[in-house]
């Protein structure tokens, strides 16, 4: 009892209560009252006032932390909804020029399969290509299940890109023309001059830093420009004739001035292979 009242604290604030309390009890008593003196009757309203805003305090800056609380939950929902209908838009973008080039590729397909009349056409997609080592090999998802035979040529877009080198049922491997294999079975190839002459070569390598293919094992005196027009020639058997592989890009010719390496720019773009073609004789030996 002791500790209680030698708390000057609490002790005010009984007292200031009791205070509270009496003017409250006396302004009800005399409210209606003609004789009651309007100081006094003020002064008690002002304690009440008072009284009442001190205990109304806590409860009102409870309420507005509740209010600023739930409007910054709010907010971190609505930055969490717009974060993800950016995600989204990014990833429609992405799925948009995928498909765009999918299109494309699928047009390039279906406007060379149109010109290769007199050979079979199995169009297939590129199911993988290490990009470690995209210059030598990719799979393709048709095999013997759909007709595909070992050293069949594949092409992408209107140009050759590579021969079938393994098949499986569903699936087969193609070497690239881009390969930098030694032991590859290249292509025999045929260059068309303005003036209507025939020159002969094997594709034999890539160029790496220009993206061109090059042509050699040929000498000639005919006259090669660039932009001639390079074709399969159809010897070696399995290849058919006819199949566009690029255009002359230059022409490097030896001491005697004959034509011995002819470097080609390609028609098919290697870096991006998505849709192939691969191609058969129609009559199997011709």
């Amino acid at each position: 009892m002791h500790n209680f009242f030698s708390n000057k604290h609490l002790i005010v604030l009984m007292v200031a209560l009791l205070l509270s309390m009496g003017l409250i009890s006396y302004s009800i008593m005399v409210r209606n009252s003609d004789d009651t003196p309007p100081v006094i009757q003020t002064i008690g309203n002002d304690v009440v006032g008072i009284g009442g805003r001190i205990v109304a305090a806590p409860g009102n800056w409870v309420r507005g932390g509740l209010n600023d609380i739930h409007d910054l939950l709010d907010t971190y929902s609505e930055n969490r909804k717009l974060k993800a209908e950016v995600e989204d838009l990014a990833q429609t973008k992405v799925r948009l020029a995928t498909t765009q080039r999918e299109n494309k590729a699928l047009k390039a397909q279906l406007k060379l399969n149109g010109t290769l009349t007199d050979y079979t056409q199995i169009s297939a997609a590129v199911m993988l290509r290490s990009p470690t080592d995209w210059r030598n090999i990719m799979v393709i998802n048709k095999g013997a299940g759909a007709g595909v035979k070992k050293n069949m040529p594949v092409m992408a877009g209107s140009g050759l890109i590579g021969r079938v080198i393994e098949v499986n049922r569903t699936n087969a491997k193609v070497e690239m023309l881009t390969t930098d294999n030694k032991a590859a079975n290249r292509f025999a190839a045929q260059i068309t001059t303005k003036t209507g002459a025939l020159v002969e070569g094997v594709i034999t390598s890539y160029k790496t830093t220009s993206g061109d293919l090059v042509m050699s094992q040929l000498n000639t005196n005919k006259a090669i420009q660039r932009g001639d027009q390079v074709i399969t020639s159809g010897l070696g058997g399995a290849t058919p004739k006819g199949l566009l592989i690029g255009t002359v890009a230059s022409v490097q010719k030896d001491d005697y001035g004959l034509a011995n390496t002819v470097t080609i720019k390609p028609a098919a773009n290697f870096s991006d292979v998505s849709v192939v073609t691969v191609i058969a004789r129609t009559i199997e030996g011709d």
